[in-house]
């Protein structure tokens, strides 16, 4: 279709398919990576239980209410997202109740979640761009995986989660940073500097106070912080674009080495 002609209607349907499929299915890739690693280090804190399946539904459909709702209020309320947020709100509702039933304890991640989430909502107002903060407010909603998989497991113990927790907050806030420095803050030196900065710290704790496999992955955690930039640069200077799928193949690795090392080495 040229630039100003109609749309056939062909044209339009496909249209509408296309929002109707973006409706369902949120495009923020980088989401998924969230949820599976707090969940799973939350498994390594404990150990395997049924129970752990209904949290991970009951996560997952919170997610996909929370990423329709903003999607929707960014898209100014359009009604192909009416029975997306229906479907899964209801399954949220219904896999949260059976939990907070069988363990109460969990309405605790209240004091995280609804101040978080206020923060991320306010960042899905049309034309609101979406700033460091939103990305760690999401950071923390995701982190009360780890506390809330090790209590549904029967078999928590406050150290052991306190530690896995640590890791996670990590590896996820130092994602939120490093993924930013190549992407919506590219060509910053200064926001490159935080990103390199807080690895570093990162590592010399993991040093102190964490087997050395802890140690080891903070320092590739690191490498690739100070990497990415560097990359970034080079392509820049070379006419090739850095995009989001180079920065994601990196963090899939990352993501699996965290989740391997956690199980491989407990603490």
């Amino acid at each position: 279709m040229r630039y100003g002609e109609p749309m056939t209607t062909s044209e339009r349907t496909e249209r509408q398919r296309a929002a109707i499929r973006h409706a369902w299915l949120p495009r923020q890739h980088g989401a998924w990576a969230m949820l599976l690693v707090p969940f799973l280090l939350g498994v390594a804190a404990s150990r395997p239980s049924a129970w752990q399946l209904v949290l991970a539904g009951a996560a997952l459909a919170g997610y996909l209410t929370s990423a329709t709702l903003q999607a929707w209020a960014r898209a100014r309320r359009p009604p192909e997202y009416q029975w997306p947020i229906i479907v899964y709100g209801a399954a949220f509702g219904v896999l949260g109740l059976i939990l907070v039933v069988a363990f109460p304890g969990l309405l605790l991640s209240l004091v995280i979640v609804v101040p978080a989430g206020i923060i991320v909502f306010r960042g899905a107002r049309p034309g609101t761009r979406r700033d460091l903060a939103n990305s760690l407010a999401q950071v923390a909603q995701v982190l009360v995986l780890v506390p809330a998989a090790a209590y549904v497991s029967g078999s928590a113990e406050v150290d052991s989660v306190v530690a896995y927790t640590a890791v996670a907050a990590a590896y996820l806030g130092g994602t939120v940073i490093v993924v930013r420095s190549v992407l919506r803050e590219r060509g910053n030196a200064t926001f490159v500097a935080l990103s390199v900065g807080f690895h570093l710290v990162a590592t010399m704790l993991a040093i102190i106070l964490y087997p050395a496999g802890y140690a080891f992955l903070a320092a590739g955690l690191t490498g690739r912080a100070i990497a990415l930039p560097l990359i970034q640069r080079r392509w820049a200077s070379r006419s090739r674009t850095f995009r989001p799928i180079h920065v994601g193949v990196v963090e899939i690795a990352a993501s699996i080495a965290v989740v391997v090392v956690s199980f491989a080495i407990p603490l």
